[in-house]
């Protein structure tokens, strides 16, 4: 068989991947769920598992958008009129009314110019830094950026990269002084809120010390900010990030569909010169399929609901159930990372403790994710939970009887 030979190599390598503790290993398969009803929200069928129910604390979906009628409503409305998928891509007749509309939803949703859909939020990522890097470009990075942004970077070999230590202010400025003579241009890229840990950077104290810089550099400095974990989820009105910050000028920012507004895709707003350019430049928007009509129609729904008095209401209560969950594992003796967003890290420090946690909540049907070395630095092991606006007290007092049981065997 022609595969013999690169067959022995993958093997080595998977094992190589278990022995550092990164192999993911088999996926779970949720075969059914069963909605939320009373003081319960939904629970979960796992294939392999029978009827033994599960609580997800491990879902992206802040709001609990996939399961709302009205959501699950307008995509099959739109699926009747339009069809299951787009057919092309977007310069090939793949654009569709939905697609335009949500762009222009987006637009206004965070008060820019114009905004373009992608296929995902990481093929966003991807697809806008090549454009926008060229041969004079230097990047400076966070050291805890999302995957997407690092490989984005490997993709489009900047003049050089810079690291700067984890929302380190005093070392961002640092590292933009040592471009200084060296380039003609500077972006600086950072998640919003980063996904490992549920915090952020303090976008005002970034901006000032771009527009600080910016006349220094013959095509000065400029902003991206992945905000996927921060838009529909943090803020009173969702507005992510840049809400909380009190900072509204980031100059391209990027999020997703695929988390709090609960549908699929990405997206990229900013100013309409910028978007003309990056349609026309961009190969993750170029060359793939969009989202689809009906997904586009979801997504309208879902920024409908989330700009209402109704989406403010499920924020004030995600926030709510957030900090009473924080408030629960520090009155259990549990470390965490203090702060209001979702993203709820129990710290753990130690990768085999972190894997028996997460068999320990399982096997007592609770759904969390392991964030182990060499995903997180060595020593930031976690586990990370994720509060959700469909999650009820009662679910959040399950979730911390368990773990207080756990401590109170280990004592």
């Amino acid at each position: 068989m022609p595969l013999d030979k690169i067959e022995k190599w993958v093997s080595e390598r998977l094992v190589q991947l278990e022995e550092k503790g990164s192999l993911k290993g088999k996926e779970l398969v949720i075969r059914e769920i069963k909605k939320s009803s009373g003081t319960r929200g939904s629970r979960y069928f796992v294939e392999g598992e029978g009827d033994k129910e599960f609580m997800k604390m491990n879902s992206n979906s802040y709001l609990g958008m996939s399961l709302k009628k009205e959501v699950i409503e307008a995509e099959k409305e739109a699926t009747e009129k339009f069809g299951v998928g787009p057919g092309a891509v977007r310069f090939i007749h793949g654009t569709f009314k939905p697609h335009v509309e949500l762009e222009k939803r987006l637009a206004e949703f965070h008060q820019r110019e114009a905004c373009m859909l992608f296929s995902s939020a990481y093929a966003a990522v991807c697809g806008i830094l090549s454009p926008l890097i060229s041969p004079e470009t230097i990047v400076i990075s966070d050291e805890l950026n999302h995957n997407c942004i690092i490989n984005g970077l490997r993709l489009s070999k900047p003049k050089d990269k810079k690291i700067y230590a984890h929302l380190n202010m005093k070392e961002l400025k640092n590292k933009i002084e040592e471009c200084l003579g060296n380039c003609q241009r500077v972006i600086i890229v950072t998640d919003g809120v980063f996904s490992m840990r549920g915090d952020y950077p303090d976008l005002k104290e970034l901006m000032n010390l771009a527009k600080k810089y910016h006349p220094e550099f013959k095509e000065g400095v400029f902003t991206i900010v992945d905000d996927s974990h921060g838009v529909g989820a943090f803020g009173e009105r969702g507005r992510g990030t840049c809400e909380v910050t009190g900072e509204d000028g980031v100059d391209i920012l990027v999020s997703t569909l695929g988390k709090a507004l609960g549908v699929n895709g990405g997206y990229v707003v900013t100013n309409t010169k910028i978007v003309e350019y990056l349609r026309e430049t961009a190969p993750f928007y170029i060359y793939s399929n969009p989202i689809t009509p009906s997904e586009a129609s979801a997504a309208i729904k879902a920024l409908e609901i989330l700009d209402s008095e109704k989406g403010q209401k499920m924020l004030r209560n995600l926030k709510e159930m957030t900090l009473y969950f924080k408030e629960g594992l520090i009155n259990l003796g549990y470390e965490t990372i203090r702060g209001e967003h979702p993203i709820v890290a129990l710290i753990v420090r130690d990768t085999q403790e972190t894997i028996k946690l997460v068999n320990y909540l399982k096997e007592r049907g609770i759904l969390a994710v392991g964030l182990k070395y060499p995903v997180v630095p060595r020593g930031d092991e976690c586990i990370r939970f994720q509060i959700s606006a469909d999650h009820t007290r009662d679910d959040l007092d399950c979730v911390l009887g368990v773990l207080g049981a756990k401590k109170w065997k280990e004592n």
